[in-house]
């Protein structure tokens, strides 16, 4: 039987890490918050990570700075933007770093959900 799915979230904001987290549980998934990017990456096991949904500003790391290191330790699963803050040099930063979609807020939630089911499908 297949695993379900566990969806990190990373942002600094507790009322949408709190929302995120009913919305990922009621659609079966299982889920990990995180108030920062160095709480994600002191967190060991990574491996079990199956997508991050992760914001772009956040004090300490930003999003895109947390791309950019998982990317340079290697093994990241897909990441998700989901931000309020939207401009065409951000987002093109994310995509061309490697990130799986850019989603602004408030979020759609059958994009959303429509995107971490083809993440997930990637998923070796």
């Amino acid at each position: 039987m297949p695993s379900v799915p566990t969806i990190a979230v990373v942002d600094d904001d507790q009322a949408i890490r709190e929302a995120m987290d009913d919305l990922i549980k009621n659609f079966g998934y299982q889920s990990r918050l995180f108030s920062s990017a160095e709480e994600f990456l002191d967190f060991e096991p990574r491996a079990e990570i199956d997508c991050m949904l992760v914001d772009v500003k956040m004090p300490g790391l930003t999003g895109l700075e947390l791309l950019a290191e998982l990317n340079r330790r290697g093994d990241r699963p897909p990441m998700i933007f989901v931000t309020s803050y939207d401009d065409e040099r951000t987002r093109k930063a994310a995509l061309n770093g490697g990130a799986f979609a850019f989603l602004r807020k408030p979020v759609d939630v059958s994009t959303l959900i429509g995107c971490l089911e083809a993440a997930f499908s990637q998923r070796p």
